[in-house]
């Protein structure tokens, strides 16, 4: 089916960078400085990193995006890296079958937004190459239907949106901050899609660095809301918590470090142990 390429063309390229900085910090600290109680028995777990195309800034992403297919092999996991200009869908849509986690850097597109009426085609997705080799500005994004329909993720799968709009409740780069409805409404459908192909917690990580995510699903037994409370940007002073919409039986949680300050979110079980999403 073809579907037009509309929706957010502006990626989250200025970052608050003192926090964005003191989160990458930490984030190294926490991991390096951890404890290691239960060895993950990682081995043959199926890891995919996608960076989409996001213009001058696709190089500093996949930067970060390297990192986490480091550290991930370091924990014994098998990782395939597609990264723009050549992150298509085919090749996504190639790679993501069995995956136990797939982390993706990039735009987001996500609902509600100024770009008019939800649409599940293009909306809540992956922005990706829209052909191979042509750059990191030809965009199309892939919405909830093509997710919910075309991949399937290993059992108790997790997946990790790093540094995109939306995704964990925030708006783009210089658009007002979102109501506390409007953010919900916005981690809730982005979790959609996600949420049925298997896996069964969606993090959202808008500003600040995933690692810790990683160790915790890897090298701890904790529960997917214990793994989104250990994060070093953790603040809990405007936390909450509200029962999945799109998705019943699943809870999601927002944790703003201020008012309206929507950069961190979770959603799926977040009682399931990290031991069930290695399957140990």
């Amino acid at each position: 089916m073809r579907v037009p390429e509309t929706g957010a063309q502006r990626a989250s390229f200025r970052r608050p960078v003192r926090l964005a900085v003191l989160g990458i910090a930490l984030a190294v600290v926490s991991v390096i400085g951890m404890t290691n109680p239960t060895p993950a028995a990682a081995a043959g777990m199926k890891v995919v990193v996608i960076v989409g195309p996001v213009g001058s800034s696709t190089s500093n992403y996949i930067y970060n995006a390297k990192k986490y297919a480091s550290q991930a092999r370091s924990y014994g996991a098998t990782v395939v890296e597609i990264y723009s200009p050549n992150a298509t869908w085919a090749k996504v849509k190639a790679a993501a079958q069995g995956a136990k986690m797939i982390i993706y850097l990039g735009h987001g597109n996500g609902h509600p937004s100024p770009y008019g009426v939800f649409s599940r085609y293009s909306k809540d997705g992956f922005g990706l190459n829209k052909t191979a080799g042509n750059g990191n500005y030809n965009t199309k994004y892939w919405g909830e239907w093509y997710i919910q329909t075309y991949l399937k993720l290993a059992p108790n799968a997790v997946v990790i949106l790093n540094r995109l709009c939306y995704a964990s409740g925030n708006s783009e780069w210089g658009s007002s901050n979102p109501t506390k409805t409007v953010a919900k409404q916005r981690v809730d459908n982005y979790g959609a899609g996600f949420l049925r192909t298997g896996a069964k917690a969606v993090f959202a990580e808008g500003i600040t660095n995933a690692a810790y995510i990683l160790y915790g699903i890897f090298r701890t037994n904790r529960s997917i809301g214990a793994i989104f409370q250990s994060s070093s940007n953790w603040s809990g002073a405007y936390d909450f918590k509200f029962s999945s919409v799109r998705n019943g039986g699943y809870t999601a949680w927002l944790d703003p470090y201020a008012p309206s300050r929507y950069y961190r979110s979770v959603i799926g079980n977040l009682g399931l142990g990290a031991q069930s999403v290695r399957g140990t």
